[in-house]
């Protein structure tokens, strides 16, 4: 797991570890979870992705993907977040080092990008609970007062 998730529900590991289980040609899997606050859709610090049919990875990006181009139309749109978790099948993890960075993973500053362009399929996972994850210092301050009002008692 990522440092970057410290409230990351457990569940999720097991959600994730169970994904690459299920389905054996995948060598990766992660999850990721329905955005609710309008505002993250628009926010960088907000990995969101999208899927195929099968439930692997298009595409991750730090813009908002899938982009609604005809307001108008009232479209509804499931926009999901990534959270920083992943697993891994041993041979993808240690190949990871030895695969050339590409052009995306460059541009996004998105580490699983290089997989993905290097090939490499991700299964997704969708769980229930977001997660914060610290990717600016105003995040700290965050994470910090919601763990502070976990340990009160009620």
């Amino acid at each position: 797991m990522q440092g970057d998730e410290p409230l990351l529900d457990p569940q999720a590991v097991d959600t994730a570890v169970n994904s690459l289980l299920e389905d054996p040609p995948a060598a990766i899997s992660t999850v990721a979870v329905p955005i609710k606050t309008p505002g993250d859709i628009m926010d960088p610090n907000v990995v969101k992705i999208v899927l195929d049919f099968d439930g692997n990875a298009l595409y991750f990006s730090r813009a908002p993907i899938p982009w609604v181009r005809d307001t108008a139309a009232h479209q509804v749109v499931r926009h999901l977040k990534h959270l920083g978790l992943y697993v891994f099948q041993r041979d993808a993890l240690l190949e990871y080092p030895t695969l050339p960075q590409g052009e995306l993973e460059r541009i996004e500053q998105l580490e699983q990008l290089r997989w993905m362009e290097n090939g490499w399929k991700i299964r997704v996972a969708e769980v229930e609970h977001d997660a914060v994850s610290v990717d600016v210092l105003a995040d700290v301050e965050r994470v910090e007062k919601l763990l502070q009002n976990e340990s009160r008692p009620a």
